[in-house]
């Protein structure tokens, strides 16, 4: 039998696997089943949210306001409202920009010193950044998602160079890093992934062997009268490594995608 205690703690091992749309699914099945709740509420509205989409954002909005006509001063809901509100463009949703202040002044009138409030200030002080500070968020954003690629990219030539044998498809549902491994490793098998197994061992030197080349065919097109200034055709190589790149990317996503699916079926058979 299901129990609130049961389904938050569903919400919760979906939302740290990344399985957004199984929060939303686990939250709207216990509040189907149970009645109104909360914290259901909460994770229903912080599984639309997380989506940063003008559509989530509007059933977002609605779960939380659904919530708090519950419980007005619960805290994930009025910090989790708050910076909903705070990621509102002003324009196009000016009642909704509006709110965030009241939001955000009633969870520091409750909590001052609580995790959400430490969390909802952090969101102002982003809400707040200049332009060059926007600029460098951006670029610090895209360094990370580099290295996460990057450090996918080494996992998988560790597990290759140890013949898939690092993981295997049953190492559990709980153990999502060791499954999604698994998962890539059987999706890249097969002569046609070859191109993208071999960039996955060797992308670092993959790119840097492929920036030279392109100075060196843009320099060789500039000599020889081809080209007067640098040309598009000088960075021809970039090409095959941008499709094996996203074709890696894509594995892993579908890998990731996989490892909610099997997590969320036996979340539901278990509860």
């Amino acid at each position: 039998m299901m129990t609130a205690e049961t389904c938050q703690s569903r919400c919760e091992q979906l939302f740290l696997a990344g399985g957004h749309a199984a929060v939303r699914r686990a939250a709207q099945e216990g509040l189907d089943e149970l009645g109104p709740q909360v914290d259901l509420y909460c994770w229903l509205a912080l599984g639309h949210a997380v989506e940063d989409d003008d559509d989530h954002d509007d059933r977002a909005e609605e779960a939380f306001r659904a919530g708090l006509a519950l419980d007005a001063d619960h805290l994930g809901l009025l910090a989790g409202y708050a910076e909903l509100c705070l990621r509102a463009d002003s324009f196009e949703h000016p009642g909704r920009a509006a709110r965030a202040v009241d939001l955000s002044r009633r969870l520091k009138e409750l909590a001052p010193r609580s995790a959400e409030a430490e969390q909802l200030a952090a969101a102002e002080r982003w809400a707040r950044r200049g332009y060059w500070e926007d600029i460098r968020m951006k670029a610090a954003v895209r360094a990370v998602a580099g290295r996460d690629t990057e450090a996918q990219a080494r996992a998988l030539a560790q597990d290759l160079a140890q013949g898939g044998g690092a993981v295997t498809s049953d190492a559990g549902i709980a153990d999502r890093d060791a499954t999604v491994r698994a998962a890539t490793i059987a999706a890249l098998s097969g002569p046609w992934n070859a191109p993208v197994r071999v960039l996955g061992r060797h992308r670092t030197v993959a790119w840097s062997l492929c920036f030279v080349l392109c100075f060196l065919t843009n320099t060789l097109l500039r000599q020889t009268g081809v080209v007067t200034s640098f040309s598009v055709w000088g960075w021809i190589w970039l090409v095959p490594l941008l499709v094996v790149d996203r074709r890696f990317a894509a594995v892993r996503k579908e890998a990731e995608a996989d490892h909610v699916a099997r997590l969320e079926a036996e979340l539901a058979e278990r509860h």
